[in-house]
């Protein structure tokens, strides 16, 4: 019997040996088995889902730019890091409450944040990794004519999404609209206890009261100050690694 056209596009050393390449099998068991006659998704089926599940994850994260930063590449050597490498790490292995990375330029809470984003994503975590000033323009780029998303819609996946990160808290606008717009999300999440992460150049004193008060609540945020001062040239040197 020759191939099916779709069989016949992939290549014979291709085709899983299973299914013939259409996904599916029946069981060769008795007519008493309750199996018999059912279609079974074949595991070739089941991992082809599994990749268009993780590229989609991949896609969303917004984790493109950052897909080098992760914790092999992280330079633990670094005198004043260890602490927040260790915090970053183990949340990263199962996000729950919210972790907020601060420290002076150059110390290292974007390669920890994107690390942890990674990891989510890798282990399958609906994940956004979002520059704070680029999310309020994500946000505003709705109100476009030529925008094809609603501004609920991706309103509503930023604050719902399963683990947040928000890079550079406090180098956003401060006009009423942005600063409503970024308590609205975080308290959201504050109040539905989602995974988030946080990371700031700035003292909890220098941020809308709001937040500031919801980020001092040890019952959910961890604090991480990562002493290290800005050594990228150091690292650069060293490692070829760059922190912001």
């Amino acid at each position: 019997m020759p191939p099916s056209s779709e069989e016949a596009a992939i290549p014979m050393e291709e085709i899983c040996p299973i299914c013939k390449g259409a996904g599916y099998f029946c069981m060769d068991v008795p007519i008493s088995d309750p199996n018999f006659g059912h279609l079974i998704t074949c595991q070739c089926k089941l991992a082809e889902k599994e990749g268009r599940q993780r590229d989609k994850l991949w896609q969303q994260s917004n984790l493109q730019a950052f897909e080098t930063k992760n914790f092999d590449t992280f330079n633990t050597h670094v005198v004043g890091v260890s602490e927040a490498f260790t915090r970053a790490k183990a949340f990263a292995q199962a996000p729950k409450g919210w972790l907020f990375l601060y420290g002076t330029y150059g110390c290292g809470k974007t390669h920890l944040a994107a690390s942890i984003a990674n990891e989510a994503v890798r282990r399958e975590y609906q994940t956004i990794f979002m520059v704070v000033p680029d999310l309020l323009d994500y946000l505003r780029s709705t109100f476009g004519p030529n925008s094809e998303v609603a501004y609920d819609e991706r309103f509503e996946k930023i604050r719902n999404i399963q683990l947040l990160v928000l890079d550079d808290l406090g180098t956003e606008s401060s006009t009423g609209w942005a600063r409503e717009k970024l308590f609205q999300i975080i308290n959201h999440r504050y109040n539905h206890r989602l995974p988030t992460v946080i990371t700031s150049n700035a003292d909890l004193d220098k941020f809308d009261p709001r937040v500031a008060s919801r980020l001092s609540d040890a019952d959910i945020c961890s604090q991480v100050l990562i002493k290290a001062t800005d050594y990228r040239q150091t690292t650069t040197r060293n490692n070829n690694i760059r922190y912001k």
